[in-house]
This record gives C-alpha cells, sequence and structure tokens, in this order.
C-alpha cells in the first residue's frame, strides 16, 4: 500500500526572514493599543527592576553607613510601593497579551481557512487533506509563543538591556567594558547556529506533516485497513514515520539548545572579569570605587545578561517557528487557478441554455480529457452523458459549473461565457450530486438544509419527501434531529444517497448536474427515486452521468462520450436504431443483466 503522497516531503516555498517578520508584523497592527498598554506595563516593570540596585546602594552607603534609620526606611518603603504596582502591571500585561495573541492565531487561522476555500480542484487533487489540517491547526498554534514573545520579551528585554547597560556605564565604564567583552564572540556563535537551524526544524514540519497526513488517511479508511486485515503494515509505516519524525525533531532540538549554554558561559566569563577587576579596584583602596557600587553593579550584571538570556531565547523561538510560518505564508501565495476578476458581473437568472463551443480541456499539459468539443443544449432539456470511465463525462459538468477552466474553447450559459461571470452567483444557480456522496457531521435536517441554508423544515421535508427519502429517515430514532456522524457513517450507501439528492434538490437550481447519482441505490428505491426526480427535472436543464442505462432511457437527449469527443447523439430510440457505440453498451448492459438473473 503505497502513498507517496502521505510521506512524500512536501516542497515549501523559501521566504527571507525580513519578509516573514514584515509579514507576521502585519497581524499586531489592529492591536497598537493593547501592544503599547503592554509595553507601557513591562517598561514600568523594567524599571522598577532598574532603579531597585540603585536604591539598594543608596541604602548601603548613605543610609546604613551614616546610621540614618529615617532615611532606610523611606527607601524601605518606596521600594515596598513600587515593587507591589510592578506586580499588579505584570499580571495585567498577561491578561491583556494573552487576549491579543488569541485573537491574532483566530485571525491567522480564519483567512489562511477562507483562503483555502477559494482555492481550486487542483490545489486539493495534489495535497492530501492530512497536510492541510497540519497548516491550519499545528502551524498556525505554533505562532502563539512568537507574537506572544515579541512583546512581552523582545521589546521590552531589548529596552532593559539599553537602561542597564546605560546606568553600567553611568556608574563605571571600565567594569561596563569588561561586562561586555565577550559579546562579539558569542554573536558569531548564535549566527552561526541560526543558519543550520532554521533548516532542520524546516525538516522536522515536513515530517510531521507527514505523519498528520497518513494518521487522516489511515483512520478515514479504516475499514479498508481491517478488512483487507492489514494493521501490521500499517502500524510499520507509522513507526516508520514517527521516527522519522522523532530524529528530524532532535537533530533540530540538539542545535538548539546550544543557545542556552553559550549564553549562560558567557554571562559566566563575563562576571569573572568584573569580579576580579572589581577586587582590584577595592584593593587600591583609592577611593573610585565603594562596595555599594560593587554590590549594585553586581546586581546590574545579572539584569545586563538576563535581557540577553530572553533575547535570545525569542531568537531561538523566532527560527523555529519561522517554518510554521513560511508554510502558512506558502499557501497564502498560493493563487486560485478559477478567480473573479474586476471585470465580472453577477450571472443573471439562469433560464438553462448550455453550449460548448470547441471545447478542449487537458487537467496535464499536452494529454486532451476534451478534444473540440462542441454541442448546444436547449433550457430545460434533460441530458444523459453516458461512455466508458475517464472518457471525460464528469469533466463536461466539471467545465459547467467552472470548478476548471476550459484549455481553449468556450462553455456559455445563456450565451455568457461562465469565464466572465462571478464565481458565487454562477454555482448558486445550479444543484450538484456527485458519485462520492459527502455528508458532514451533524443532523439529517442540517445536512438536507445545506443546499439553501435559510430552508424552512417544511421545505427541508418537502425535498426529502420528492426522493423519497422521508420515510426511511421518519423510521430513524430521532427522525430529521438524528446525528448521521462523520461522512454519515450510521446510513446506509442508500440512504446517504438519498439525502445528498434531496439537498441538491432544495437548492431548486436552474442547472442540475446528477454525476452517478443513482449508482448506489437498489432497484426498488431507485424506482422510487424516479418518480420524484421527473417532477422536479421538469422545466429545468439536467445532466445526467450514469453507467446504468436503464435509468436513463427517458431522457431528452443522450449523449456518448468517447476518448473526449462526443461520438453519439439522440435519443434512446435514435442510437439503439443507429446500433452504434449507444447500441452496443445498452445490449451488452442488457446481456449481463439476463445472465445475472
Amino acid at each position: 500500500m503505497a502513498r507517496n503522497t502521505v510521506k512524500q516531503d512536501e516542497d515549501v516555498q523559501k521566504h527571507s526572514k525580513r519578509e516573514i517578520i514584515m509579514r507576521l508584523s502585519k497581524y499586531l497592527r489592529p492591536y497598537t493599543k493593547q501592544v503599547t498598554l503592554v509595553v507601557a506595563l513591562l517598561i514600568f516593570v523594567m524599571l522598577t527592576g532598574i532603579v531597585n540596585p540603585y536604591l539598594l546602594k543608596i541604602a548601603i552607603d548613605e543610609n546604613i553607613q551614616n546610621s540614618d534609620l529615617r532615611g532606610l526606611l523611606i527607601i524601605g518603603g518606596v521600594m515596598l510601593v513600587l515593587n507591589y504596582l510592578a506586580l499588579i502591571a505584570s499580571r495585567v500585561r498577561i491578561k491583556v497579551m494573552a487576549s491579543v495573541t488569541n485573537n491574532i492565531l483566530v485571525n491567522i487561522r480564519h483567512e489562511l481557512y477562507s483562503h483555502i476555500q477559494k482555492l481550486s480542484f487542483s490545489f486539493f487533487d495534489n495535497r492530501p487533506v492530512g497536510k492541510i489540517l497540519a497548516r491550519v491547526i499545528g502551524d498556525v498554534s505554533a505562532l502563539q509563543d512568537l507574537f506572544n514573545n515579541s512583546v512581552t520579551s523582545f521589546i521590552p528585554e531589548l529596552l532593559s538591556l539599553i537602561c542597564v547597560g546605560i546606568m553600567m556605564f553611568t556608574m563605571n565604564y571600565k567594569l561596563a567594558l569588561l561586562s561586555v567583552a565577550i559579546l562579539p564572540l558569542l554573536s558569531v556563535a548564535m549566527f552561526l547556529i541560526e543558519t543550520r537551524s532554521r533548516k532542520r526544524w524546516q525538516e522536522f514540519r515536513k515530517k510531521r506533516s507527514n505523519i498528520n497526513a497518513f494518521t487522516h488517511e489511515d483512520f478515514s479508511g479504516i475499514k479498508i485497513v481491517q478488512g483487507f486485515a492489514s494493521e501490521e503494515h500499517s502500524s510499520k509505516t507509522f513507526n516508520s514515520l514517527s521516527r522519522s519524525m522523532m530524529e528530524s525533531f532532535m537533530h533540530a532540538v540538539k542545535l538548539n539548545d546550544l543557545f542556552w549554554p553559550l549564553v549562560e558561559i558567557s554571562w559566566g566569563i563575563g562576571s569573572l572579569i568584573v569580579y576580579w577587576y572589581s577586587v582590584y579596584l577595592l584593593g587600591l583602596n583609592d577611593g573610585n570605587i565603594t562596595v555599594g557600587t560593587v554590590i549594585a553593579f553586581s546586581s546590574y550584571i545579572g539584569m545586563f545578561w538576563r535581557p540577553i538570556m530572553n533575547i535570545s531565547n525569542f531568537y531561538n523561538t523566532l527560527i523555529t517557528n519561522f517554518a510554521a510560518a513560511e508554510r502558512i505564508f506558502d499557501i497564502m501565495d498560493i493563487q486560485p487557478d478559477i478567480t473573479d476578476s474586476a471585470t465580472d458581473v453577477k450571472m443573471p437568472k439562469i433560464k438553462g441554455n448550455v453550449e460548448f463551443k470547441n471545447v478542449t480541456f487537458c487537467y496535464e499539459e499536452g494529454v486532451k480529457v476534451l478534444d473540440d468539443v462542441s454541442f448546444k443544449i436547449p433550457a430545460g432539456e434533460t441530458v444523459a452523458l453516458v461512455g466508458a470511465t475517464g472518457a471525460g463525462k464528469t469533466t463536461i459538468v466539471n467545465l459547467i459549473s467552472r470548478f476548471y477552466d476550459v484549455t481553449s474553447g468556450e462553455v456559455l450559459i445563456d450565451g455568457t461565457d461562465v469565464r466572465s461571470v462571478e464565481l458565487e452567483s454562477l454555482r448558486s444557480q445550479m444543484g450538484i450530486m456527485l458519485q462520492d456522496t459527502f455528508l458532514f457531521s451533524t443532523t439529517i435536517k442540517e445536512n438536507i438544509r445545506y443546499g439553501k441554508l435559510d430552508a424552512t423544515d417544511e421545505e427541508v421535508i418537502a425535498a426529502a419527501k420528492a426522493v423519497n427519502a422521508h420515510e426511511f429517515i421518519m423510521k430513524l430514532p430521532k427522525g430529521y434531529e438524528t446525528d448521521v456522524n462523520e461522512r454519515g457513517s450510521r446510513l446506509s450507501v442508500g440512504q446517504r444517497q438519498l439525502i445528498s439528492f434531496a439537498r441538491a434538490l432544495l437548492a431548486n437550481p436552474r442547472i442540475l448536474i446528477l454525476d452517478e447519482a443513482t449508482s448506489n441505490i437498489d432497484t426498488a428505491t431507485e424506482r422510487l427515486v424516479q418518480k420524484g426526480i421527473q417532477k422536479l427535472l421538469y422545466g429545468r436543464t439536467s445532466f445526467v452521468i450514469a453507467h446504468r442505462l436503464s435509468t436513463i432511457r427517458d431522457c431528452d437527449r443522450i449523449m456518448v462520450v468517447d476518448d473526449g469527443r462526443i461520438k453519439e447523439s439522440g435519443t434512446h430510440e435514435e442510437l439503439m436504431k443507429l446500433k452504434g457505440s449507444y447500441y452496443n453498451l445498452y445490449m451488452s448492459q442488457y446481456k449481463f443483466l439476463n445472465e445475472g438473473a
């Protein structure tokens, strides 16, 4: 069971760091006021922390040395009030920033989801659903720490670093220079780590996407897996993908984990140099440095390196999540093949005249699925498309709905090229029922109502009665309020198709497309459905694709599609008299059914 699409690493368009940062920053702009408040509160907390050592220096060098109890109590009271206010400020900024971050993630996820909905079928043809879900859910969630830390860590820590640096150079520039002497070496080391780390995290996200895709596909097809007793094979594949993801994660983490030790070592070396030189200066006893200055400076050393530690941690988070942002923007940069243009107009109410003018279509360049197809269908006519699998029947109805654009030629509805009208105004007037019946994880009533979202309960029930679904629905435990489970798993294939048929008919479309709509309904049920659809087909243009030729005998026209061309066209009686391709297809099915009986 080779599943190349789920196990193969995705190609992701590369983006520069600057581009990613600029694109991410635009999501912060709507929350400028909240971010400004958070930064102001952080600055207050930061300044409180910076002032504390200085007040301690004054308390030691002046109040304690001069036995000034009153001054000592005043300084203690000031420190107590400032730190209490800083505690309140910290709580407020955490709450505000959490709200901002979560709102940003919701906005990004909604933007990505909306964009994916607009993408053409070709996008979904080439990507497993699991890999798309990995980007919508996992990659977007990975940005939470990035947005939170960009405001709560990077900005205030950078300001803190600057302020502490100023205080250190003001107190003693020689000690300050010794404190920062090792920074150039640290910067070079971190740059070298970053250049390799980003590639490793990109690799990890690809491997994680693979396992998401495999898991989604495997559980979606669990009946096939169990039916062919392939659990062991699937488990081996899953373990292989899990091991690959774990190895890529460890490969990335090992490099990332060098950030903290490098900063810790640099901090330690810088502190040792400063302490050594401070002891040397105190030994000179020339009055250039006091004990209070040394104590205050030792506190500032910690306050200087702690922001560097936090900034490096933010940088680490930035590199880790660049891959996630890159994967999100990779999809957002994909342009739909089918889009509305500025000159497109709304499609007027469709009468139902359909014309193909010299239509040629290729899914892959150079491989023609339809080859110079031309025909005219007047409004209200029911047309059956028959032919071998892969002949081009479904492609014809896909072009009418403009799920794809023609390679050459024109598809006209009421004389209007479908490429010149807004997609929503075109498709909203069509009803489509595909062979692959899909039901949503909700009630039967809501699944039918999906064809017309503002439909009343009476309209829903009327549509169900028209296709003879009402009787079996009422026999279910909760009738129309019965949940169908994911993909309608609690219903039979025939029941799912009847519900899907009612959904298509509820839309009251001007053009109705039935792609193998009755293929999975038993013969007795099919007779009931045929009675219902005859009323609903009346007055609208309908295209019916069916391999079971007995179901399309009464169609106004039957077109035989063969090798991308319309080989024959006419009524059932006309084509039978012609004794061509349709005659041979019909007789072979008739003979097969008789032999089966």
